[in-house]
């Protein structure tokens, strides 16, 4: 049962104004089921519209910023808890250790190269959490189509392509969550 949920996203709002009005509904969906948010602690983009709307209807957010951003200013101070790390890569990883399951909404780069980490650990079998895009008016397509080729070129194996899941529904979302069962890591043979 998820109760726990990481959230990679933008530290930008996007030129859509529906993207910041997606991560507040959805924030509010989080605490309507009983779902904490974790996520990367920003104030800025959709990180923050997220966040506070989980803060602003009684749910519990923790945050996880590395120093250097957070000696930028960008960290959301109103947080349940807050922890303040070296490095991007022991953000990710301190993220994914305290969630139940992981969701990609649109960003930009450093969503990507997270939510790739995440799929990618899966093969590896260093992560047995699901991991969800969320695909809000098609913004992931284009990495469907990548993951697509990627199988049909014979680089990824349908487990693991199978194991990342695209939705824009939350109930579908945590159906997936709630079901999923961790493919076993990659098998080299000679």
């Amino acid at each position: 049962m998820i109760k726990r949920l990481a959230v990679f996203c933008g530290a930008k709002p996007g030129n859509d104004p529906d993207f910041m009005n997606m991560a507040q509904s959805f924030g509010a969906d989080m605490v309507k089921r009983g779902i904490d948010l974790v996520y990367g602690g920003g104030q800025f983009g959709l990180m923050g519209e997220v966040a506070n709307a989980v803060a602003d209807n009684g749910g519990k957010v923790y945050g996880v910023i590395t120093d250097q951003l957070d000696e930028r200013g960008a960290t959301l101070t109103s947080l349940h808890r807050l922890e303040v790390v070296p490095d991007m890569d022991t953000r990710k990883r301190r993220m994914m250790e305290l969630a139940d399951g992981i969701v990609a909404f649109p960003g930009g780069l450093g969503t990507l190269e997270e939510v790739s980490e995440a799929a990618s650990w899966i093969t590896l079998g260093n992560n047995k959490k699901p991991v969800v895009i969320y695909n809000y008016k098609g913004f992931y397509d284009p990495l469907i189509n990548l993951l697509d080729e990627m199988h049909n070129q014979g680089f990824l194996e349908e487990q693991f392509k199978a194991a990342v899941h695209f939705s824009d529904n939350i109930d579908d979302l945590l159906q997936f969550m709630n079901s999923y069962h961790a493919p076993h890591h990659r098998v080299y043979h000679n």
